[in-house]
């Protein structure tokens, strides 16, 4: 069953006098209880695509819906409530609030969703091979870390969609692991998992496979 669909998605940017297209008609279905991984090169427009997808973003032409409701072209706290509804998001930065523990940030996103149990934080973050990091600042994250504990604040509170922009950048393969194990485990409970990815082990496991080139999807 559909969790999200988009129909005909257009972005585009202005430099100068130069008009960038980073998104041209893109449609695309997130069936619920699917692991898809979205692949591309660099500008190819998956990180735009994310973003209009979460209502981060808007686009120029076509619409987003979410749960049989529309996403785009509403006012920000409309976004706001459906996201905080239905999504779970990781983005390549500002994940983390910088003033917060790790247990701290997790515990703001089960309160804004009112979903998730603060109990469940410890073996959520022993799951992404976080043990011990709970009460630490974001800032004495590394790279790899940081990311994966703003994919267990995206996790905390099972969201019916989960959006994810690299999540196993900057891990070793036995992380890597650890981590698409729990993307999987996301899955069965029936959530819909997006994930921007350059890793060919990731992309192995999913459920299916989108190709984009030049703001087009050219295959899955």
């Amino acid at each position: 069953m559909p969790a999200l669909e988009t129909t005909e998605l257009y972005r585009f940017f202005h430099a100068g006098d130069d008009e960038v297209v980073a998104l041209r008609g893109v449609a695309l279905t997130l069936n619920e209880g699917e692991f898809t991984a979205l692949r591309g090169p660099s500008g190819s427009g998956k990180s735009t695509l994310l973003s209009c997808l979460a209502g981060i973003d808007e686009p120029d032409g076509g619409a987003v819906s979410i749960g049989g409701e529309r996403m785009t072209r509403r006012p920000e706290p409309e976004r706001a409530r459906l996201r905080a509804r239905h999504f779970g998001i990781l983005m390549q930065s500002g994940n983390l609030f910088g003033h917060l523990t790790v247990r701290a940030n997790l515990r703001l996103q089960m309160e804004l969703s009112g979903r998730g149990k603060p109990t469940e934080i410890d073996d959520l973050l022993g799951n992404l091979g976080l043990d011990g990091l709970a009460d630490t600042l974001p800032a004495h994250l590394s790279g790899g870390e940081a990311a994966r504990a703003g994919l267990a604040v995206a996790l905390s509170a099972k969201p019916p969609v989960l959006l994810c922009d690299e999540p196993t950048a900057e891990v070793d393969a036995a992380t890597e692991q650890l981590v698409i194990d729990r993307l999987i485990e996301d899955c069965r409970r029936g959530a819909a998992v997006l994930v921007v990815t350059h890793s060919p082990a990731l992309a192995a496991r999913a459920d299916r496979v989108v190709d984009i080139r030049d703001g087009s999807i050219v295959h899955g």
